[in-house]
């Protein structure tokens, strides 16, 4: 097998990592809220019902803003039915997700839930433009925001919530060009909603941080279209435009499932472009960042052939859906998602994966049982935890392969990050199903002498996952072997691997 390099070299770097970019995404979807976060009377619960078995996989995970309450479900979502006592609160039809919402988790818990996690995790909160509007929003600004003497602030603090929420971030609806959503718009119309949405959010506080809704995905009929028509209207009154993308092996094609990054390098690049030649046509001298609030592996194909089973007549509470069990096949994927997010650090400065808990998610629980870490856990936990400071730019030169879906595509992805103290952080994934990987990186005016860990996640069963039965079946390993010497370093990547190589 050929080797693979690459140079890193401080004079040529793309951006700062911005803490964002690690964030998550917490929807009244399935059991992700609850029996996933919120489960009182289970052995760890706390005095709020809060998991504390959870809360501390959270923080091991490392998120940042935590996006809430969805997603599809908050095109139906009525702010006022989750706040005030809990068992005043109404239990309403979800048509999102054909169950049955309790609001016995709402605005408050949240809240609290985040304060819990600590002081990384930001609420970035949507609003509801599917089946509502601009006073609504408000409305929910106020009474999250507003320190005291109005009837909505007030009415937080007789709740119990005397101080405000403080929430900076808020989406401006959720995934409004698809046909599937409540309230689905036309780019005109979602357009001048999300215009007149944010002038007003905008005249109660100067300093909201708003996302407008991007396209569902690179792949829908008016992709970039439809950023064009809505930046058009909105591009001076928000500050990000949102990406979503799900990844998932298509009639077997595991080669182009593992080139998925490719796409998602793509749709970033094509949305960046769509945001700068808005600006240009404007002739303004503001940058559009990109908020990718929602990104995973899902295995979407399974969920629709599921939604077909549903009786009509049945509307569950939090019942088992997108409970997806991730394989190391699926980590390596995972891992490129994260190593695109990071390439790409200088316009995408806020990521969510989607989901937290049980719903296509990291971390899984069982009702009144134990919480266990996914394959996809370690990944995100690894970037989040030595991913922060400036991203170097990494241009490779790779052995490639045919993927029927991309192409050639490289064998090497990778990404390198440096902290503040001058070590280096080095994430790489071997695409390669068989072979192993040699690498070679000259380290060009960069202070690091010594390797302090080449952490990786492979196996020798590319289908190995953590289940209830075996929570601990996969977990990262140190790789033998990996040296820096003369300001160069030489590894080895395993077959079908995410590595994580620090320097110091």
């Amino acid at each position: 097998m050929r080797t693979a390099r690459f140079t890193l070299d401080p004079a040529f770097t793309v951006g700062d990592v911005d803490p964002r970019l690690f964030g998550s995404f917490v929807e009244h979807l399935g059991r992700c809220v609850y029996t996933g976060i919120h489960e009182p009377g289970h052995p760890t619960a706390d005095e709020a019902g809060l998991r504390r078995d959870v809360l501390e996989l959270v923080r091991e995970l490392g998120v940042t803003a935590i996006r809430y309450p969805g997603g599809n479900f908050v095109s139906g979502y009525k702010w006022e039915d989750s706040v005030g006592p809990v068992e005043d609160r109404p239990r309403r039809l979800d048509l999102a997700w054909h169950s049955t919402e309790t609001n016995r988790f709402g605005l408050s818990e949240y809240i609290a839930f985040l304060r819990k996690v600590g002081p990384q995790a930001e609420p970035m909160m949507a609003v509801n433009l599917g089946t509502r509007g601009v006073a609504e929003a408000l409305e929910l600004q106020e009474y999250a925001n507003h320190p005291a003497g109005t009837a909505l602030s007030d009415l937080r603090a007789a709740h119990g919530d005397k101080d405000p929420f403080g929430i900076r971030l808020w989406c401006l609806g959720n995934e409004m060009d698809g046909p599937w959503q409540t309230g689905h718009k036309t780019a005109e119309e979602y357009g001048r909603l999300a215009a007149e949405t944010a002038r007003a959010m905008r005249q109660q506080d100067p300093g909201v941080e708003l996302v407008a809704c991007g396209s569902s995905g690179q792949s829908m009929p008016t992709f970039a279209e439809w950023e064009a028509k809505v930046l058009a209207e909105t591009y001076d009154l928000v500050d990000y435009i949102s990406l979503h993308a799900y990844y998932e092996p298509v009639d077997g094609d595991v080669d182009s499932f593992l080139a998925s990054a490719v796409d998602m390098e793509s749709f970033i690049e094509n949305v960046v472009a769509t945001c700068d030649h808005v600006g240009a046509r404007l002739k303004s001298e503001k940058k559009i960042n990109l908020s990718f609030d929602e990104w995973n592996v899902w295995y979407l194909s399974r969920w629709q052939e599921q939604a077909t089973t549903f009786a009509q007549d049945d509307w569950p509470e939090a019942p088992r859906l997108l409970e997806d069990n991730y394989s190391v096949t699926d980590a390596v994927v995972f891992g490129s998602l994260l190593i695109a997010l990071l390439r790409h650090a200088d316009r995408v400065t806020v990521a969510c994966l989607a989901q937290l808990v049980n719903v296509i998610a990291p971390i899984m629980t069982e009702p009144g049982g134990p919480a266990w870490r996914q394959t996809t856990f370690f990944p995100f936990a690894q970037a989040s935890k030595y991913g922060r400071g400036e991203v170097l730019d990494v241009r490779v030169d790779s052995p490639t392969y045919e993927t029927k879906k991309y192409g050639e595509a490289d064998l090497l992805h990778a990404t390198a990050v440096r902290a503040e103290d001058g070590s280096v952080t080095v994430f790489a994934v071997n695409r390669s199903r068989t072979e192993p990987l040699p690498l070679d990186v000259a380290l060009s005016g960069l202070g690091p002498t010594e390797v302090v860990e080449h952490s990786v996640l492979a196996d020798a069963d590319p289908d190995a996952r953590n289940t209830l039965a075996e929570p601990e079946r996969v977990v990262p390993h140190p790789a033998q072997g990996t040296a820096l010497e003369d300001g160069r370093l030489t590894a080895v990547l395993e077959p079908l691997s995410w590595n994580v190589i620090r320097l110091r």
